[in-house]
């Protein structure tokens, strides 16, 4: 079959393949091809430039077509089961969401996915649900390395993180584009609870905002967050290790957009950030919200914040993020602060 391929001088051959593979985008279905002078590096999906950039200078490789043979079939997950499990994959990590698996249940499933994804290389399940003022939980390791830290690649930037330390889901990953949309050159973006950054870096790199301040309480998660600025070579970010609330008060009045992604708290720092937002700024609210009852109450609850500081909102925008447990929703509420 005809596919997008990375074309390059055998003997720069591995160097443009370690690249391919730790942006994950080796098509691992396809065998690798070669003729006298070349090697043909089949392309999982369309690089980015910035990812094309980071292919060693003096390689000579090019972007092109070629026609490459398939690899073996091997089974796929449902064969191997019986069935398909649910889920998600953090960087090279996946974490298994089938609660209701017995103990061999979930060995066997996560034996599985080891074998039916190769870059898959630790298999886990969690234990509790995301708990604390740190938003972490515990987990299971079922199959593979014992280690809970990875790095995850997202929208050609990359987030280190130890999911026993921090929290992070890439289930976000549209809605973090989504917010991403909203931003303008030259805004100021506070993120209260930043994590690892993946809302903030993102902004940082893609929006061109004159500056992002990027908070959260929990140090981990802050290390995590420097090491990643770093890793994506961002520099109009700040780091903040603290508690939202009382960074509020140094930064009042500053910020075009304040992120709120909290949501079983978010309404908590209401105050907070009606504070940090300038006249005409944006809050991005997030809450967890029963089906009956979407958006109603949080927008009293943000209407009442601002009254309390002689302000007034405008609400711009209300969507469902993602359905979180049966009748109840992650929403985010877009309101502009007057």
């Amino acid at each position: 079959m005809k596919q997008r391929c990375i074309k390059v001088p055998k003997k720069k051959g591995e160097s443009v393949r370690r690249v391919l593979l730790e942006f994950e985008l080796l098509d691992h279905s396809l065998r690798i091809a070669s003729d006298a002078s070349y090697l043909y590096l089949p392309l999982s999906g369309e690089p980015e430039a910035s990812e094309l950039a980071a292919l060693p200078v003096e390689a000579g490789s090019e972007l092109t077509e070629f026609e490459f043979e398939p690899l073996e079939r091997k089974p796929t997950l449902e064969e191997l089961l019986g069935f398909s499990p649910r889920f998600e994959v953090i960087g090279d990590i996946v974490l298994l969401e089938e609660e209701e698996l017995e103990p061999a249940g979930a060995q066997k499933a996560a034996a599985a996915i080891l074998e039916t994804h190769p870059r898959v290389k630790t298999v886990m399940m969690p234990l509790t649900p995301v708990i604390g003022e740190f938003r972490v939980r515990d987990f299971e390791i079922l199959a593979g390395e014992r280690r809970t830290e990875t790095v995850h690649r997202e929208h050609g930037s990359r987030y280190m993180v130890d999911l026993a330390k921090a929290y992070f889901t890439p289930r976000l990953s549209t809605e973090r584009i989504r917010v991403l949309e909203w931003v303008r050159e030259g805004d100021t973006v506070v993120d209260m609870f930043a994590g690892v950054g993946p809302y903030s870096i993102l902004i940082a790199k893609k929006a061109r905002p004159k500056r992002v301040l990027a908070i959260d309480k929990n140090p981990e998660a802050v290390n995590y967050l420097r090491e990643n600025i770093a890793l994506n070579s961002v520099q109009n970010i700040e780091a903040i290790e603290g508690d939202a609330r009382e960074e509020a008060e140094k930064f009042a009045g500053l910020a075009d957009h304040v992120l709120m992604n909290l949501p079983h708290s978010a309404h908590e720092f209401l105050d907070s950030a009606v504070l940090l937002t300038k006249p005409g700024g944006i809050i991005h609210y997030y809450g967890m919200t029963p089906e009956d009852d979407l958006f109603e109450s949080s927008i009293e609850l943000i209407r009442a914040a601002a009254v309390r500081a002689g302000r007034k909102i405008e609400v711009l925008e209300t969507r469902t993020v993602r359905s979180y447990a049966p009748h109840q929703y992650n929403i985010c509420i877009e309101v502009r602060i007057l």
